[in-house]
């Protein structure tokens, strides 16, 4: 017997809610335009407390001779760069992911609109896709935002050089840039697991809030569970664990095995996740 889906003129399954369409209705949400602001000014109000802090270190280092990252911040843009994804990759990066991969559907269920989406009708696995494919997008743009703004604003403010290595030595501009582009690519990749997890839980519950916070909160834990070390080896099957692998990639010859075994965890556990909430959300009855 056929449905009207079946027989009505024109319709493709595959064209429902299309990628820009769903893309502008995320982009002109508010908490995109906050989300994107506060990542934004994050390398200016460091620039601005290195200023008060006492400006110039040119990577001398602490008191006991090590240096860091944060000891050659200043030394150029290319330094204050990656000072930058240093301190945000841990906590600051992951609210973007879990905020634009938990809001995407159980905003639409907090609204009462998600059954009429469905009714237009969307099929699910669609639906979930081009949400899916919408957040991971907004995602990267967060992550590539803050780098590029930091790279503007640091070279504006300690100028064009070198990247001065806290293991000794530099890579040249020309070599950096791509060094800390492969660093983004890495921290895009062992989100994913928070991504996942985010958009399962937003399959699974009405509260946009509730799927954020879950997301974040996991989060959390792993690596609070990543810093007990009792734990020994187990804790290289935590995404946390592997959550710096991409310090590798700062270091005069670039070491790739940190970072593959990271990517491998992320990955596993993402797919995972992603099935499971296509999987529940297939089966799942929606009266929001």
């Amino acid at each position: 017997m056929t449905t009207a889906v079946d027989t009505a003129p024109g319709y493709r399954p595959g064209r429902t809610l299309p990628l820009r369409v769903e893309a502008l209705r995320q982009w002109r949400r508010r908490r995109t335009l906050v989300m994107g602001g506060v990542l934004a000014a994050l390398p200016f109000v460091m620039i601005i407390a290195f200023a008060v802090g006492g400006g110039r270190d040119g990577g001398r280092g602490g008191a006991d001779g090590r240096v860091t990252l944060i000891d050659t911040a200043t030394s150029s843009g290319a330094n204050f760069t990656a000072t930058c994804l240093f301190v945000s990759a841990g906590f600051l990066l992951v609210v973007p992911v879990a905020l634009f991969c938990g809001d995407t559907v159980a905003s639409e269920a907090s609204w009462s609109s998600l059954r009429y989406l469905l009714a237009s009708p969307v099929p699910r696995a669609r639906l979930l896709w081009s949400k899916l494919v919408v957040a991971l997008g907004f995602s990267l743009a967060a992550m590539v935002l803050l780098p590029v703004v930091a790279l503007v604003a640091g070279t504006a403010a300690y100028g064009w050089g070198p990247l001065k290595l806290p293991t000794g030595g530099a890579l040249a501009a020309g070599e950096a840039v791509p060094r800390l582009a492969l660093v983004v690519a890495f921290v895009f990749v062992s989100q994913l697991v928070t991504a996942g997890l985010a958009f399962w839980l937003s399959t699974r519950t009405d509260a946009p809030l509730g799927a954020v916070g879950g997301a974040v909160g996991l989060t959390i834990v792993g690596n609070v569970l990543d810093a007990v070390t009792a734990l020994g080896s187990w804790r290289e099957f935590l995404p946390a664990h592997w959550q710096f692998a991409w310090a590798d990639a700062l270091q005069p010859q670039l070491e790739w095995g940190g970072m593959v075994k990271g990517a491998a965890v992320s990955v596993s556990y993402a797919v995972v996740l992603f099935a499971l909430a296509f999987r529940g959300f297939a089966r799942k009855d929606i009266v929001s």
